[in-house]
């Protein structure tokens, strides 16, 4: 059986304030505190923008052990670069300080824009690129061009955790990755599929292409937005069973504009006795 996290994406929203996190609870503590009641987060700000290490550092210091994060991969390679010519802005990726997660790097979620079609040489040329231990991430890193500045670069993989795997999701946002072949090549490359709930908005595939399950909850009837209902949590919950018999598995609650992200993770939580 394969370990099972839940979590949410992201953790910092004021509607969250007085509601998921108690009335006068320090804006600093409120990673701590999500991370103590829940497996798993997402790191969205790597998407947007290159991070620092100082701050990798923190979250990590402000969560237990055996916690993991999710870090979502730029949007400068996904949605600008459209995956060409990326050899440079995956190594600024890595140097910009994710190797100081250490035990709490968990995998490295990719996702594409919407009108980008399924490409099959294009994918598996991304894919050859991709670092498949922290070793191999720090190596990677090291190629960082002026975009990282050398003072501000994290170019080594933490003591004791040079061989700890680095694994990857991909959630795609186009039809044309439904396909058997491309199943198939995300099998070949040892890729997560990411089964996404969109309220509809984009395909659900719910494939296991690796030896993680990786599962985006973005609403039920309403994206972003609404929250899931028992009979929902219900079903999730015996889907994430089924895959947990193959695979790890995460999910990350990405409903959070009306605050109902957290609270939900919790329910699902409970139904498989995750508390």
């Amino acid at each position: 059986m394969g370990e099972i996290r839940v979590g949410i994406s992201g953790w910092t929203y004021a509607g969250w304030r007085g509601d998921f996190y108690p009335r006068g609870l320090p804006q600093r503590e409120e990673l701590h505190y999500a991370a103590e009641r829940l497996g798993t987060v997402e790191i969205n700000g790597s998407f947007y923008s290159l991070q620092w290490p100082t701050s990798y550092a923190a979250w990590r210091d402000a969560t237990p052990e055996d916690f993991l994060f999710a870090v979502k991969g730029g949007r400068f390679v996904t949605h600008l670069k459209r995956l060409r010519d990326v050899k440079a802005p995956l190594a600024n990726f890595f140097a910009s300080g994710v190797l100081a997660l250490e035990g709490r790097l968990g995998p490295v979620l990719w996702q594409l824009p919407e009108r980008l079609r399924y490409d099959a040489d294009l994918l598996a040329s991304f894919f050859d690129l991709l670092p498949r231990t922290v070793g191999e991430a720090a190596a990677l890193a090291r190629r960082h061009d002026d975009k990282v500045r050398e003072d501000r670069a994290l170019t080594r993989a933490p003591r004791g955790y040079a061989d700890r795997p680095v694994r990857h999701a991909l959630e795609f946002r186009h039809e044309s990755y439904c396909t058997d072949e491309a199943f198939a090549l995300l099998r070949e490359h040892d890729i997560a599929c990411v089964v996404a709930d969109s309220a509809g908005r984009w395909p659900r595939a719910e494939v296991v292409t690796s030896d993680l399950a990786y599962v985006r909850l973005h609403g039920d009837e309403e994206l972003y937005a609404s929250g899931y209902s028992d009979r929902a949590l219900d079903r999730w919950a015996e889907r994430i069973r089924r895959w947990s018999r193959d695979a790890d598995v995460v999910v990350y609650f990405d409903n959070d504009a009306q605050g109902f992200a957290p609270h939900d993770a919790l329910r699902l939580m409970g139904r498989l006795g995750l508390h």
